[in-house]
């Protein structure tokens, strides 16, 4: 149980931002962006907040997860500052992840062909270490899994959560993994907001 709460915790927040692919795809099906060519904002408040509003609502299924896994017999003898590190961690990537289906929904424009795009997160979840220690997949899978996003951010919320059970099981603290997987969100970030204008839906002026 203690193993697998931080993995289900890593996972669901990324779960937690494939609605936004389809949302963003829809919304200007229904007219929201034609009424918010009518008011005085700026171009990027149009995405950034759904992002803010969809990581609101991954905060909340993070807060409920965790809740449950405390429930079936998680438990943690980390301090509260640990503890809110993780959550920090976690939210921090629900942003980042959260701007990837954004994107996703912006580039492919239709809500069912973002709904098949955001299912291609589905890899990341299974060759990782949420479900299964990496040690017991595969040469190349391994390579994969210990190099992937998803990765750190399980291995940063074990490493916090349970402190040197996990440590020693993964053979690093949680300031490496957690450092890992900033650097992740960051590129994924940065990646998907180049400067100088943002790239809306069409319809967006």
């Amino acid at each position: 149980m203690d193993f697998l709460v931080p993995g289900f915790v890593g996972t669901g927040v990324l779960f937690s931002g494939m609605g936004s692919a389809t949302g963003v795809a829809e919304d200007p099906t229904e007219g929201l962006f034609d009424r918010l060519r009518s008011l005085p904002v700026p171009r990027l408040a149009v995405v950034s907040g759904r992002v803010v509003a969809d990581t609101a609502l991954a905060t909340l299924g993070l807060v409920v997860t965790s809740a449950v896994g405390f429930a079936v017999g998680f438990r943690t003898s980390a301090s509260i500052f640990a503890l809110l590190a993780a959550v920090a961690l976690c939210v921090v990537a629900a942003f980042a992840f959260t701007w990837m289906f954004v994107w996703l929904g912006i580039l492919t424009g239709n809500p069912q062909a973002a709904q098949g795009m955001a299912l291609l997160v589905f890899p990341f979840t299974f060759v990782s270490s949420a479900f299964v220690p990496v040690s017991s997949m595969p040469g190349g899978m391994q390579t994969f899994a210990n190099n992937q996003p998803l990765t750190q951010l399980v291995n940063a919320t074990r490493a916090f959560t349970l402190g040197d059970r996990a440590t020693t099981v993964l053979g690093h603290g949680a300031g490496y993994f957690s450092v890992r997987a900033l650097l992740w969100a960051l590129a994924v970030h940065g990646d998907l907001r180049p400067p100088g204008r943002p790239s809306l839906p069409a319809g967006v002026r």
